[in-house]
């Protein structure tokens, strides 16, 4: 298997890379800058590759969309883990939009123009994954205030998951969010839920047998309410 994470020099995307290139499977490690991809790329083994992609540029995803095409002709799983602005300070009464507007570059548009950018190689395969990252903080169901830019972003990757997982089920393509808890991250801060432990769901959602789920909202394999 061939699969592509966002956002994995550090964090849930370098645990995601490190548990399927320990599961056997090849990896390609993303992050916005080379330094930073080449070096957890090089702790992680020979079958992690390191890539420079910027979500929020679409020269950058076409460029790595392009060097995937060139050196592995398809791609069995992509891992839209990278995400902005967990922005506890904000409420929604008085949010600064342009905080909001900066989040959905990486947090809904990054995983859309992905998807868009790698679809060839998605249906190359025959039986892709897509997994976007969410949060429960999505959830309508228990919704309260905070965290606006955040929140709503993440409720759009939701809505967007559902969506590409109706018009891609013909292509043998799932595509599920996925929670990971709060973990112990830059992001998340102290506290959290070992890194392993968050990122094992991701796992699971990317390497979905072929009568696996779609268009479902988990955390460690179990559904979130929407």
């Amino acid at each position: 298997m061939i699969a592509l994470v966002t956002g994995a020099n550090r964090g849930i995307g370098r645990e995601v890379c490190r548990q399927l290139a320990a599961a056997g499977h090849t990896v390609v490690l993303t992050a916005r800058s080379l330094q930073p991809a080449t070096a957890a790329a090089a702790e992680l083994g020979p079958d992690v590759h390191p890539l420079v992609l910027d979500v929020t540029s679409e020269e950058s995803v076409a460029r790595a969309a392009e060097a995937v095409a060139e050196r592995f002709g398809r791609l069995d799983a992509l891992v839209n883990n990278a995400a902005i602005t967990y922005d506890t300070w904000q409420r929604a009464e008085n949010a600064d939009l342009d905080v909001v507007r900066e989040a959905a570059e990486t947090n809904l548009y990054g995983p859309w123009r992905m998807v868009q950018a790698f679809l060839p190689l998605l249906r190359a395969g025959g039986h892709a994954r897509v997994v976007n990252v969410s949060s429960e903080a999505a959830s309508l169901t228990g919704m309260g205030g905070g965290t606006p830019a955040y929140t709503t972003t993440k409720v759009a990757l939701n809505a967007l998951t559902r969506m590409l997982a109706a018009e891609l089920r013909a292509d043998g393509i799932l595509v599920n969010a996925v929670c990971p808890g709060w973990v112990a991250t830059d992001m998340g801060g102290a506290g959290g839920r070992p890194v392993a432990d968050g990122a094992a769901g991701v796992v699971w959602a990317a390497t979905l047998p072929d009568n696996g789920p779609t268009g479902g909202f988990f955390r460690d394999g179990r559904p979130l309410p929407w």
